[in-house]
């Protein structure tokens, strides 16, 4: 059974910085992609960040230059550091994991983590 599981969310003062963790069991860590995701109220769900099993990594532009993503395939982990957070960063944040074999997709999302960001 897959199982991703956030940590790391809460409540910061703009400006402030948070680092995310999910750990990932069930799967072979090192040959899916990662990302994060996040959902503020009344809207959708946008992509944060994602790393690929090469390390790679891809950005939202409202996070480039604040955020980083990393991955330890050691840990089977997968971190968020974000850096000067703004207010409009407020949204329930979710790890995802991703791998294609013969075809087919398998995904995988861990229930979340709040971060909130006051003025």
């Amino acid at each position: 059974q897959v199982q991703l599981v956030e940590s790391g969310g809460g409540l910061v003062q703009a400006g402030g910085s948070l680092r995310l963790s999910c750990a990932a069991s069930g799967l072979i860590f090192s040959r899916n992609a990662m990302g994060w995701y996040r959902q503020a109220p009344g809207k959708q769900r946008e992509l944060v960040a994602t790393i690929t099993t090469g390390g790679n990594t891809n950005y939202a532009d409202s996070v480039k230059g604040r955020f980083t993503i990393s991955r330890d395939n050691a840990k089977n982990t997968v971190y968020l550091q974000m850096n000067s957070l703004k207010p409009e960063d407020t949204a329930v944040y979710s790890c995802n994991a991703v791998r294609t074999l013969w075809g087919r997709t398998y995904d995988y999302w861990g229930q979340g983590t709040q971060v909130t960001v006051s003025s």
